[in-house]
């Protein structure tokens, strides 16, 4: 930390990070290595994720043959991300920034997918954010990750293609969302005036993450 912070230590241990300022990479980097989700939903329509052909008699939860590196836009405050094509994205960013938040966004789903599965989860799909580091130029993580409010966690041992999977993600407020009647254009409420939840959800939602963290990190 700079010198004026340090007299602070005592203070700020546990609560304060140090971070780079860095120009934002407009995508946000997804990636999939189980077909569930918008995938899925694509799927069934088109045959394609992110419009990448894939095999034909794929099934729900099933996972893909390899990761695939799926990007969305990263829309403004207020709007909504869109799914794009890789060659929608290279054109978005450029080539070159393009093939390097590729291969790295792989690295780190490979990486933290093998690790979630000796704790007993199942990474089925993340989501990545990257910056260009203002001085060295270098692609670099600019956002939380891996954690349920950015990927979809689920327990391996009740793990079964061909079927929506109990998750420790944000599906559970998901789903709540949708059986209370929100589709896009309600973001403000059926009466405009937002989604209030009740404690069941908030607690189910907080129970789930906990969940996820205590099995991750080996906090149980």
């Amino acid at each position: 930390m700079p010198e004026g912070i340090r007299k602070y230590k005592d203070q700020l241990d546990g609560r304060a990070m140090l971070v780079k300022k860095a120009k934002v990479i407009p995508l946000e980097a997804i990636v999939r290595g189980y077909l569930t989700g918008s995938a899925w939903s694509e799927y069934k329509k088109s045959g394609t994720i992110h419009g990448i052909p894939m095999p034909s008699g794929l099934i729900e939860s099933q996972r893909l043959p390899s990761p695939l590196f799926t990007p969305s836009t990263k829309a403004e405050l207020g709007e909504h991300d869109e799914n794009i094509s890789p060659q929608q994205a290279a054109a978005l960013v450029g080539e070159e920034i393009y093939n390097r938040t590729f291969t790295v966004a792989l690295e780190l789903y490979k990486t933290a997918s093998d690790y979630a599965m000796t704790k007993g989860l199942i990474l089925a799909d993340t989501k990545f954010e990257f910056g260009m580091d203002l001085t060295t130029e270098k692609v670099i993580l600019i956002d939380e990750l891996l954690t349920p409010d950015s990927s979809r966690y689920w327990p391996a041992d009740q793990y079964e293609a061909g079927r929506p999977q109990p998750s420790f993600d944000k599906q559970f407020l998901r789903d709540w969302l949708t059986s209370s009647g929100f589709s896009k254009g309600l973001e403000d409420g059926l009466d405009g005036k937002g989604w209030e939840m009740t404690p069941a959800v908030v607690e189910g939602t907080k129970r789930r993450y906990e969940e996820a963290w205590q099995l991750l990190a080996g906090n149980g």
